[in-house]
């Protein structure tokens, strides 16, 4: 089966994630997404394997007025499958669940590959769980599709996206741990739309 770019695959549904709120696991997924353009509605987990899940869950209760995407790895996710009934007990409306499979742990320089090598299917684990919308793409089309039909369900989604086993040339991030951290903070107080304050 074909397995696209994990760029190409962020490039192609960037213009609706620009909108949302965006939480990254750790490694090479933050690094590409910040530089096709950094936004303040957009978390990078540094040094936080597994978790970008379960932070991105606590994000969609506390804000349901906002629609939350994780993006995910095969290796991050497998630390942590019981996320997946978490998600599954709670379904968030407005969380969509990306996670790019490139079969390999590639921030350790592809040492190990992963259980998706050997045929663990992701999205039919997520399924089983309860989450009640899954899907696994193979192309930039079938993502960008998933995703759009994924938002206009407003339904707890996993996108599976298949990747091949590259990542950036290098991991920089040129923003501050903490100042992301204080910007994001400062996004997601703003008030909801119809909403009195200030920011």
């Amino acid at each position: 089966m074909p397995r696209m770019l994990r760029i190409d695959a962020l490039r192609a549904i960037y213009p609706e994630l620009s909108q949302c709120v965006v939480v990254t696991n750790m490694g090479a997924a933050p690094a590409e997404l910040f530089s096709l353009g950094h936004q303040p509605g957009f978390f990078y987990l540094w040094h936080s394997m597994g978790l970008a899940s379960s932070v991105g869950l606590g994000i969609a209760l506390s804000r349901p007025e906002q629609q939350v995407v994780v993006i995910d790895g095969d290796g991050s996710l497998l630390m942590n499958l019981g996320s997946l009934t978490t998600l599954a007990r709670y379904r968030p409306a407005n969380l969509i669940h990306i996670v790019f499979d490139n079969e390999v742990l590639l921030s350790v320089g592809r040492s190990f590959t992963t259980a998706t090598a050997t045929g663990t299917d992701l999205a039919a684990m997520a399924a089983a769980a309860g989450v009640p919308r899954t899907a696994t793409c193979h192309t930039e089309d079938e993502l960008r599709r998933a995703f759009g039909e994924a938002l206009a369900a407003h339904e707890l989604s996993t996108l599976v996206a298949k990747v091949e086993p590259v990542g950036p040339p290098g991991y920089f991030i040129d923003l501050h741990f903490l100042e992301s951290r204080f910007q994001f903070q400062r996004h997601l107080r703003r008030p909801a739309a119809g909403e009195g304050g200030q920011d």
